[in-house]
């Protein structure tokens, strides 16, 4: 098994006022040669946002854009028609395709909202755009990994137009559990949302991530009650 950690203060951080960034890989203005991408996963941005604050119209094609309220609520608005409000415990995805203009706010003026936006790049270019939006709390086990995004329409959670699975794993403290990939030219982006945890003899906390390649399987032993984010891409992008 090969790794590669990214400890949480190695990120990239933007500070617009009503907007609090930490950028995983180069984006934007903060631009790091080592930090391009993790195989199919170009961007993972923790973003804060402020009350009533957002991103005004703007485009996007050929991506895969995935976004998780980790608290609050994000009103978006796009091309295709979609009005919708994205809840805490809701995984929203939307395949840019030939293209798409969309618009991201914080529905609420009073609570700022903490969020993970995700990028990855497809392997079918100018698809139909879409739009999808599921809650995720129906899926939710405990100290298993479950499963909230794949490449089928028919399995659980949302789909991507990518060979990639995104899983959550909410661990209680001195458990410990197994992931097993899903292709063999695969790799696992780990990001420990909350609490720490160890993969690989590597300690992780919160914000941590771990870059997971060259293994078919590998261990999580929580240090401490923790939720992970796993990300599992091809690692060769076409």
């Amino acid at each position: 098994m090969h790794t590669i950690y990214h400890p949480a203060d190695s990120r990239g951080h933007a500070d617009h006022g009503w907007l609090q960034a930490k950028h995983s890989f180069s984006f934007a203005s903060w631009f790091n040669p080592e930090r391009i991408q993790f195989g199919a996963l170009r961007v993972l941005n923790d973003d804060i946002i402020q009350g009533g604050m957002g991103f005004g119209t703007h485009p996007h094609d050929n991506m895969e854009i995935i976004t998780i309220p980790l608290r609050g609520d994000l009103e978006h608005k796009d091309s295709m028609g979609n009005t919708e409000v994205i809840h805490e415990g809701e995984i929203q995805v939307m395949s840019a395709g030939t293209g798409v203009h969309h618009s991201e706010y914080n529905k609420n003026p009073d609570k700022e909202i903490n969020l993970l936006q995700l990028w990855i790049f497809p392997n079918k270019r100018n698809v139909e755009p879409r739009y999808d939006q599921i809650p995720i709390h129906s899926l939710h086990k405990k100290n298993e990994p479950f499963q909230i995004l794949s490449p089928y329409p028919n399995d659980q959670g949302v789909w991507i137009h990518q060979n990639a699975w995104f899983h959550m794993l909410d661990i209680d403290e001195a458990e410990s559990v197994y992931y097993d990939l899903k292709a063999e030219a695969n790799g696992v982006y780990a990001f420990v949302i909350e609490g720490e945890v160890e993969i690989g003899e590597q300690l992780l906390q919160k914000r941590d991530a771990l870059g997971i390649t060259e293994t078919a399987t590998f261990e999580v032993t929580a240090h401490q009650d923790a939720q992970i984010l796993l990300i599992e891409v091809p690692m060769v992008v076409h």
